[in-house]
């Protein structure tokens, strides 16, 4: 067993030791918070909207030129800091003798955690809610016309957006509240084994459809000519979103490791997973959009009005959707555990409060201010700011400005401000592909951040 002797009490109080229990319990739980809406939800839309193969293309470089430093840096300050986002950030700073006011990285990564914390228990809301049609009735006859019907009538229903919503949350604070082990550990260890059985299995299904070569063309086919800066930006932005980074988890997550766990190899097992399965997802999504004459960049409703059409003229296709929405419900909760943790870990460090505590004014204010996000669709949706509603206006403000901005501080910190031997004490890559590592960190993520978000702003404002 690998036990970890520091670190905040995921149950209980903050002194208390707290660690994963075993090396595959953190893949587990690091993968949960990694692959979930993000990749299942999101990223078959963010393909669709920014023309297919092109984005798949520059998402994958993102991944692993831009992504992979940013998780191993996130990983090690957590590691070597051990507390939350900002608390992990100010100890290692104050260790390598810097300024604490690199504390302010913590307060970018939090910040982004929580607003997309408001937005994202509104999703899974969605998520469970379909399970429930699923298990209670199944979509019948469904054809594209009632299929976006049934979606969009649930976007003006906000009595059944908020029970769900809250189902959500309460799910998520009964796995908190049971604890790192008995609550963390084992729900992953169910949940995310079950998700990836029934992609394949639904992969294995679109292989089978008519859509699935036109689906092949559109994901793996690249057209360069569709690469622009907004492409790029969407594509940054989803490989932070996707795989967690900038997102205050990882690090908090980080800040369990034992000493003996070897960070990269684990940020190579997280983003490889966490890769495939967004793949999978577009296996999974496109042969049916392509197959039913769908629309690929119909947006964030893509998998809410695609599949129930899918399901509906597939052998035992209620069966199929029931294991699909549970599946994407546990990937949803697993990804909230995560966003929550963090939160409640910050708010443990900063106030000085204890867990339950801490726990108890996360989950009310997310159960509070998520009523911003189920309203944009609907009553809100008229109150906008520069031409976006709350929940455009948050995407923006959270992939545009705050994952850019915390994961080139994080580089620069962990790269320039680090010392060499602490890197090396906590990296084990060996001498080249440490310096690897450190080029990629001190120069090649900086540089593409800073380019990519320069080059977006500046054809936004031509």
């Amino acid at each position: 067993m690998i036990t970890l002797n520091a670190g905040s009490d995921i149950s209980g109080d903050k002194s208390a030791t707290a660690g994963w229990s075993s090396r595959t319990a953190f893949i587990f739980a690091s993968i949960g918070f990694a692959v979930g809406l993000g990749n299942i939800w999101r990223f078959p839309y963010m393909v669709g909207e920014n023309g297919g193969s092109a984005f798949v293309l520059v998402y994958l470089l993102c991944v692993f030129v831009i992504g992979m430093p940013i998780l191993i840096a996130e990983l090690t300050i957590g590691r070597i800091g051990r507390g939350s986002c900002t608390g992990a950030v100010l100890q290692t700073a104050l260790q390598e003798n810097r300024s604490p006011r690199w504390k302010g990285v913590g307060y970018v990564n939090m910040l982004a955690a929580f607003l997309v914390t408001l937005v994202y228990s509104g999703i899974v809301g969605w998520v469970l809610y379909y399970l429930y049609k699923s298990v209670s009735a199944g979509f019948g006859s469904f054809d594209a016309t009632m299929s976006s019907a049934a979606y969009q009538a649930m976007l003006q229903d906000n009595a059944v957006m908020i029970f769900w919503c809250w189902t959500g949350l309460a799910i998520t604070a009964g796995i908190a509240f049971l604890g790192l082990k008995a609550g963390v550990e084992r729900a992953v260890s169910v949940m995310i084994p079950v998700l990836i059985v029934v992609m394949v299995l639904l992969a294995g299904y679109g292989m089978l459809s008519e859509g699935f070569a036109p689906a092949v063309s559109y994901l793996f086919e690249p057209d360069f000519s569709k690469i622009n800066g907004s492409v790029f930006l969407a594509a940054i932005g989803q490989a932070f979103f996707s795989i967690g980074v900038g997102l205050a988890a990882m690090m908090t997550y980080g800040s369990y490791l034992p000493k003996s766990f070897n960070i990269p190899a684990g940020a190579g097992i997280i983003i490889a997973a966490d890769t495939v399965i967004a793949l999978l997802a577009g296996l999974v999504i496109f042969p049916l959009v392509f197959t039913f004459g769908l629309n690929p960049a119909s947006g964030p409703g893509l998998i809410f009005e695609t599949l129930p059409v899918a399901f509906s003229q597939m052998p035992i296709g209620r069966l199929f959707s029931i294991l699909f929405f549970f599946s994407l419900s546990c990937a949803a909760i697993t990804t909230m555990i995560g966003f929550v943790e963090s939160l409640i870990s910050f708010l443990m460090d900063e106030g000085n409060i204890s867990r339950h505590r801490a726990a108890i004014i996360v989950f009310s204010a997310i159960a509070l201010l998520s009523m911003l996000s189920i309203f944009s669709y609907n009553i809100f949706s008229h109150f906008e700011v520069y031409g976006r509603d709350f929940n455009a206006l948050t995407d923006a403000l959270v992939n545009n400005i705050l994952l850019p901005l915390g994961g080139l501080l994080i580089v620069i910190f962990s790269a320039w401000f680090i010392s060499r031997r602490t890197l090396l004490d906590q990296i084990k890559l060996g001498p080249i592909g440490f310096r690897l590592w450190l080029f990629a960190a001190r120069f090649v993520a900086p540089i593409a951040i800073i380019i990519i978000a320069v080059f977006s702003l500046t054809e936004q404002s031509v």
